[in-house]
C-alpha cells in the first residue's frame, strides 16, 4: 500500500501511534500536508475486531479501509474510503468525505510524526540505541 500512496505523492508512516490508546497501520502525508490515515484488513474478522476505527477520524483529512479483492467492501462504511490492494500495487476505490484539521491538531500529528520518523531513523543508524528510542515513543 505504501508503493500505491507513493504514486499518490504520500509518504507512509507504518505504526503511527496519534493518540493514547490508538494505532493506525498507516498515516500518509501528501505534498500539501494532507493526512490521510489508511486502515489495512485482512479478514471479515479482522474488521469486525476492529472497535477503534472511528476514534482515528480526528487525526487525518481523510479515512480509507485498504482491503483485497476477496474482502466483502460492502460491509464496510459507505462514508468512508476504499482502497483494493495486494502484493503488486492498489487502487483507490473511493474517497470519503474529507475533513480538514484544526491547524493546531495538524502541526501536532505532523510534529509527532516526524519525531517518531526520525527515531525509527535513528535506530536503524545507531541500533545500540533502539532500545532508548522505543520506549520514547510509547
Amino acid at each position: 500500500m505504501s508503493r500505491h500512496l507513493l504514486e499518490h505523492n504520500f509518504a507512509s508512516l507504518l505504526e503511527f501511534v496519534p493518540a493514547k490508546g490508538l494505532r493506525v497501520d498507516i498515516l500518509a502525508l501528501g505534498p500539501k500536508s494532507e493526512i490521510w490515515i489508511v486502515e489495512c484488513k485482512s479478514s471479515l474478522a479482522d474488521y469486525r475486531s476492529d472497535s477503534k476505527w472511528q476514534g482515528y477520524l480526528d487525526f487525518c483529512d481523510n479515512f480509507f479501509w485498504c482491503v483485497d479483492a476477496n474482502f466483502p467492501i460492502d460491509i464496510l462504511p459507505q462514508d468512508t474510503g476504499l482502497m483494493i490492494a495486494d502484493g503488486y500495487g492498489g487502487e483507490i476505490m473511493r474517497y470519503g468525505p474529507t475533513t480538514t484539521l484544526a491547524p493546531a491538531r495538524r502541526k501536532k500529528i505532523l510534529l509527532s510524526a516526524a519525531r517518531t520518523s526520525m527515531m525509527r531513523l535513528g535506530s536503524h543508524i545507531d541500533p545500540s540505541a533502539s532500545q532508548r528510542f522505543d520506549a520514547m515513543l510509547k
